[in-house]
């Protein structure tokens, strides 16, 4: 039987610059993403231009039995060797004008759909000679951010359980990754909310430079991934009492 790499928001931006990646390296791909969002149409690409299988299921992944649902259907159908948890969603408001619906699809989609997939799909994972998943977390896992709030929180749980799950499986034939991008350009509202003033700009990087450095150094089994070394630095090197301050400040500005 075939192996395939499974995607989650896989549509647009990293998600997508993933799926061509992979098929440029001749890997099959699952792309999973919202209903009614075209996914149909890149996969047909895909498999057109890079002579690969590509297939799509389209659910809401916020939803917890949607996440059940994709991982029986995939351990039904499919024999998955990469795992690549790139849904998840933010944003940046006051907690006091947040709706609650807001927190909860955040919680829901960057933590509880990572989790659980990974706990589904893992026996898959580990029935295959090499196996490897990608978790994608941020550059705001490192720090809190006021204005963000729960997103920075959220990220830092899909660092934390990525570091300590690859420890956990250090003996088998699964590797587990973490990268911690920041700001991506992946469209014209993420741009313009992310890229005022000089330091969002500096954090900036297109998705394509992200997705072939992630996908090289995922088979290099590298625990944590760094796309931009001079940015991860600088938040490592600098204290929470400054650092803090600084991030909710041009997070301030995407509210102004």
């Amino acid at each position: 039987m075939s192996q395939y790499a499974l995607i989650t928001g896989a549509r647009q931006g990293l998600g997508k610059a993933f799926a061509i990646e992979l098929s440029k390296r001749k890997i099959n791909t699952i792309l999973v993403s919202r209903p009614n969002n075209g996914l149909n149409i890149l996969c047909e690409e895909l498999k057109e231009k890079y002579q690969i299988d590509s297939r799509y299921y389209e659910t809401d992944l916020s939803e917890y039995k949607n996440v059940i649902d994709l991982g029986a259907w995939i351990n039904l159908h499919f024999d998955i060797f990469i795992l690549i948890n790139n849904v998840g969603t933010g944003g940046t408001k006051k907690m006091t004008e947040a709706p609650i619906e807001y927190i909860n699809k955040i919680l829901n989609l960057n933590i509880v759909t990572t989790a659980v997939l990974t706990h589904q799909l893992l026996p898959n994972l580990l029935r295959q000679p090499k196996g490897y998943i990608l978790n994608v977390a941020s550059l705001a896992a490192y720090l809190p951010i006021g204005f963000k709030t729960v997103y920075p929180a959220s990220k830092s749980f899909i660092y934390s359980f990525s570091r300590g799950l690859n420890q956990e499986l250090e003996n088998t034939n699964v590797s587990v990754s973490v990268v911690c991008p920041g700001p991506i350009k992946t469209n014209g509202d993420v741009i313009i909310r992310t890229g005022k003033g000089y330091f969002g700009k500096f954090m900036m990087l297109e998705p394509e430079v992200i997705a072939n450095k992630c996908i090289r150094q995922l088979f290099e089994k590298k625990a944590e991934i760094i796309v931009n070394p001079m940015v991860w630095f600088l938040i490592k090197i600098l204290p929470t009492w400054i650092k803090t301050p600084l991030m909710t400040k041009i997070a301030r500005k995407e509210i102004s």
